[in-house]
């Protein structure tokens, strides 16, 4: 990447996590391009609908834009078939959107997570559409702080608590070291309850 590619680049700290019941998404708030700061108060969690919710690092617009369609898209299918759509489903519908404009790719890494029948699910998607399945994730310019208090921190079958926990501090460890992060947390928890979000500011 040369120096006007990261000069331009938006900074942004994303993680996802699943816990016994369900997942937990997080983001912190802060908007930049490249070294200038847009806004505090940006959205980088949506829900979906009260089963499934996405995160995303990357461009605000390309993210908006990713979370009307994604939203639209499994309405749609869900009217028609009369079916509740999987996870996995909601995934590899993402995966096709984002494939598809692959000659115009949307400038944002994602990850989608929800609960089916199945249990609870989190996906990972690049720009392009590739699709891994995992049990937590960090994206953005932040990922290589935070993925390391999800490392040693996560464990399987954890509770909804100890996940909102371990979201809070691998995003507020990335914002201390990374300058274009920061401004407060936002949380997306979902579970059989349905779909809480909440916002976490920093003290």
């Amino acid at each position: 990447m040369s120096y006007d590619e990261y000069h331009y680049a938006p900074g942004a700290t994303v993680v996802g996590l699943v816990f016994d019941k369900g997942i937990v998404l997080a983001a912190e708030k802060r908007v930049t391009y490249g070294f200038s700061l847009m806004s505090k108060a940006g959205k980088k969690v949506y829900k979906i609908n009260d089963r499934v919710g996405i995160a995303c690092a990357g461009l605000i617009a390309d993210m908006q834009m990713i979370a009307k369609t994604l939203a639209a898209e499994v309405n749609l299918y869900e009217l028609e078939t009369k079916k509740i759509l999987s996870i996995r489903g909601v995934a590899k519908l993402l995966s096709v959107i984002l494939f598809n404009r692959r000659l115009m790719p949307y400038f944002a890494e994602t990850v989608v997570g929800g609960i089916d029948d199945t249990g609870p699910h989190i996906f990972v998607l690049d720009p392009l559409g590739s699709l891994i399945e995992d049990k937590y994730a960090a994206l953005g310019t932040g990922a290589k702080i935070a993925i390391g208090i999800l490392e040693t921190e996560y464990s399987e079958n954890i509770t909804a608590e100890k996940a909102k926990s371990i979201a809070i501090k691998a995003i507020k460890t990335a914002i201390s070291r990374d300058a274009v992060s920061g401004d407060g947390i936002d949380l997306l928890v979902i579970s059989g309850k349905g779909a809480e979000e909440i916002f976490v500011p920093l003290t």
